[in-house]
């Protein structure tokens, strides 16, 4: 089992090589952690953890695509921006914006995961909502059918990179891991 101590370890630059694998790893361990906190009925912390899981996949694409992300920016501001704030922070404010931009680069349909994402973030905090005022969750339930729906194009997403980014047997294992937890829950 990979160890969730992974996510201890201090993060390489954003310049550094096996940034892309870091966050990658750190993606998919948070998933895993996501699918244990789901079959302990945990779900607004599963949530959380999806959520988590996501952001670094998106951190990881963002640094992956990062020459190409400057090329389609608009501004000289939003490259600097694109290199020294979203890559290393994805700032959830603008992840629906990040996640546009790559899908311009050629994501398709990242931004249906990112949307998810955040209506699970709001989940996190919120909680099952009747009324839906707050969440777009009623019960734990739905919230939970879509951590998993979330975490299966995670998945996906990661291993479609392994030709793209350094990939060791740590991300094997961890890959392999969240894909059996998958497949039992």
């Amino acid at each position: 089992m990979v160890s969730a101590e992974v996510l201890e370890r201090p993060l390489p630059k954003p310049s550094a090589e096996d940034y892309v694998s870091a966050r990658l790893l750190e993606a998919l361990v948070e998933a895993g952690l996501a699918l244990e906190f789901l079959r302990r009925g945990l779900v607004r912390n599963a949530a959380g953890k999806a959520f988590q899981a996501w952001r670094a996949l998106m951190a990881a694409l963002l640094r992956l695509e990062l020459e190409r992300l400057k090329a389609v920016a608009r501004s000289e501001e939003e490259r600097r921006w694109l290199e020294s704030t979203a890559v290393p922070r994805v700032p959830t404010s603008r992840m629906t914006a990040l996640s546009q931009m790559l899908e311009e680069v050629g994501h398709a349909k990242i931004a249906l995961g990112t949307a998810l994402a955040l209506k699970l973030h709001d989940y996190q905090y919120h909680g099952p909502d009747p009324d839906m005022a707050l969440s777009k969750y009623r019960n734990s339930g739905e919230a939970a059918y879509d951590v998993v729906l979330l975490l299966r194009e995670l998945a996906e997403r990661a291993e479609a990179l392994k030709g793209k980014a350094k990939w060791g047997e740590e991300l094997e294992k961890a890959l392999e891991e969240l894909r059996r937890g998958l497949s039992t829950g």
